[in-house]
Formats: structure tokens, sequence, C-alpha cells
């Protein structure tokens, strides 16, 4: 098993659910943030949805932010292979961000 720290940055140029991170189906990962931020005095609805691996879109943070940075994953995210985060703001070019999480690759395992 082998442990990668990463970050994924994204800008939200449209106002469409859009795929922040994926979790291949050879590895786990623990989200530490979901980091959102906007930069001027525009309130954007931000909202922050986990899809698990076949399942639908189970919406799990939300917030309206105005010329301010949010870290919608309060604890920790929890997810396994094949899970998919996704962010979604209601005014397009206003909302950017990281999600910072510990990769956890299982596709050497033994058995």
């Amino acid at each position: 098993m082998a442990n990668f720290y990463k970050s994924e940055t994204f800008d939200l140029t449209t106002t469409n659910l859009t795929t922040v991170l994926t979790i291949n189906t050879s590895s786990v990962a623990i989200v530490k943030s979901v980091q959102a931020t906007v930069i001027d005095n525009t309130n954007v609805d931000f909202e922050v949805f986990l899809k698990k691996s076949g399942g639908l879109d189970v919406e799990i943070g939300h917030n309206t932010l105005n010329k301010s940075t949010e870290n919608f994953a309060k604890d920790v995210i929890n997810m396994e292979g094949g899970d998919i985060l996704k962010v979604q703001a209601n005014v397009a070019n206003k909302a950017s961000g990281q999600v910072s999480y510990l990769l956890i690759d299982r596709s050497q395992e033994n058995g």
C-alpha cells in the first residue's frame, strides 16, 4: 500500500455541477479539506456533493459565500474506489478552491 498526500484545485467557470475529484477503483481517500473562496462582494451559493460508486449525487455541504473562504469538509470525508466529489456554484467565474486529501493506493496489495 502506498500513501500520497495530494491536492487538486478548481475554478468554477460555469454554474454546472463540476467534478473535482474521482477516486480510482484501486484506491481509497481521506479528504481533509474542500476549501472554496469567493473573491468579491458577490453572494455565491456554493454546494458540495458526494457520489458513491454507482449511486446518486448527495449534497454534503452548502453555504452562501461573499468575499470569504470556507472549508466544507468539517471533519474528514472518506471516499472509496469509484466515488466522485463534485462542487457547484450558482454564479460563474466567482468561486474557486482546492481539495486536499490522502490517497491510499491499494493496487499492490496481496490478496
